[in-house]
């Protein structure tokens, strides 16, 4: 993972806009966020760490994979680039599911490995403070900045990966958005209630698919959109909330950065463990979801 060194907390923001901190904390479970860097260089950081923490070199990777609603520029994609400061010489895209871009990062790079391609490197990274508008308290609370990174290799034993379900309401699309040159707009309300219903919908159809029930689960990592979204979320699966991870209060809702920041969590406070079952889920602007249960071996 990486996440630039500016900390906006509450109180900061508290200073320029009507509201405060236990206002902020009561409605989103946020207390700080982290501002700065962009896609390219926080994305390159955390896949350098994911490498150093994965025994591979650069000559390893076969495809890169970047997950992103924030990419340096239109064009080039910013995966090329990351690839190349890493000496990697390989195919290279970005992918924008929003902040279930990680998700669907994971699965593409899944069918990737059935492809015969044997290693990927998947990363999520935003730079949201870009495009938020810090005089719009609705939203300026919510974003932050951040990234995390992984290594996908394929198996020749049974997958990981147990069951994926993704998929998308476009008709929904107009609640969450951006235009070119403008900043990150929602429908708040509206966004909430359909978030938590899509978020139990597509983890419930992961599970069957699976065949785990809730009980089973060691841990769920969800989307770190708001905390009211993941305790809601959580209560309809049956999950009690100790075992979600939640890096919400930390880091702000980083999209496509939010999972891989909040494993990467996980995996340091020593509460994954080999065998283990997870599930991971997210909703995201378009609308998107995207879960998936995975059997931990590493």
């Amino acid at each position: 993972m990486a996440v630039p060194d500016g900390i906006v907390t509450n109180d900061d923001l508290s200073a320029t806009l009507d509201t405060t901190d236990e206002w902020i904390f009561e409605r989103t479970g946020i207390r700080e966020r982290r501002v700065g860097g962009s896609a390219g260089s926080l994305g390159l950081a955390a896949a350098t760490a994911a490498l150093a923490d994965a025994g591979l070199a650069a000559t390893d990777i076969d495809f890169v994979l970047l997950a992103t609603t924030t990419p340096d520029n239109l064009i080039p994609a910013t995966a090329p680039t990351i690839a190349a400061n890493l000496g990697i010489r390989a195919p290279a895209m970005d992918l924008n599911a929003a902040c279930s871009g990680f998700m669907y990062a994971l699965r593409v790079a899944e069918g990737l490995t059935a492809t015969g391609v044997g290693r990927i490197l998947v990363i999520g990274a935003e730079n949201l403070s870009r495009w938020t508008d810090w005089n719009d308290r609705t939203m300026a609370v919510l974003l932050g900045d951040g990234a995390g990174a992984c290594v996908v290799e394929a198996s020749t034993g049974p997958s990981d990966v147990l069951a994926f379900d993704l998929g998308s309401e476009g008709d929904y699309a107009h609640l969450l958005s951006c235009e070119h040159g403008g900043t990150i707009w929602m429908d708040g309300k509206e966004v909430f209630r359909r978030a938590v219903r899509i978020m139990v919908d597509s983890a419930e159809r992961a599970m069957s698919q699976a065949q785990v029930s809730a009980d089973q689960l060691s841990l769920v990592i969800p989307h770190q959109a708001n905390i009211r979204i993941i305790q809601a979320a959580c209560q309809r699966l049956g999950v009690p909330m100790e075992r979600a991870v939640v890096v919400l209060d930390r880091y702000g809702n980083t999209s496509s950065a939010s999972i891989p920041l909040a494993v990467a969590d996980a995996r340091s406070q020593q509460r994954v463990h080999p065998g283990d079952l997870v599930l991971m889920t997210g909703f995201g602007a378009g609308m998107t979801w995207a879960s998936a249960v995975v059997r931990w071996s590493k």
